[in-house]
């Protein structure tokens, strides 16, 4: 067999082909939460706070500066604004994922099938009936 038509076999599978259209829409769905948070509820969050732009907190290590030769040398910042957006998008992401393995997880579950009592081996039964006839 070929290397062509090997790759051709394995590209063609199902779970290869599902795993590239899942890669395609959490892209998509990316974009969508990203100007979820960045448009719709750091907005809100920020002017609670003060009318912070939650993009722009940073941590100024090392202010602008000009050097010697008269160039601009730009400032040095930790922008920690950008993480915490980050990170309620990634809290995003994480429920709608969360949900959706939830609800595929619940089509999915079997009924449980009502089990016949096992059949009580002999000496067990003597036994219970020795008991019974000492208890009288």
């Amino acid at each position: 067999m070929g290397m062509i038509s090997e790759f051709r076999e394995f590209a063609m599978r199902g779970n290869v082909i599902d795993l590239a259209v899942g890669v395609v829409i959490g892209a998509a769905f990316g974009k969508i939460v990203t100007a979820l948070v960045d448009n719709v509820i750091m907005p809100p969050i920020g002017l609670l706070i003060g009318g912070v732009d939650f993009s722009d907190l940073a941590i100024t290590l090392k202010a602008a500066s000009v050097d010697a030769a008269g160039e601009a040398v730009p400032a040095v910042q930790i922008g920690y604004g950008a993480f915490l957006n980050a990170l309620i998008q990634f809290i995003i992401v994480a429920f709608a994922i969360f949900m959706v393995v939830k609800a595929i997880n619940r089509l999915n579950r079997k009924p449980e099938v009502a089990q016949a009592p096992a059949e009580i081996p002999e000496d067990v039964q003597l036994l219970r009936e020795i008991r019974d006839a000492l208890r009288r």
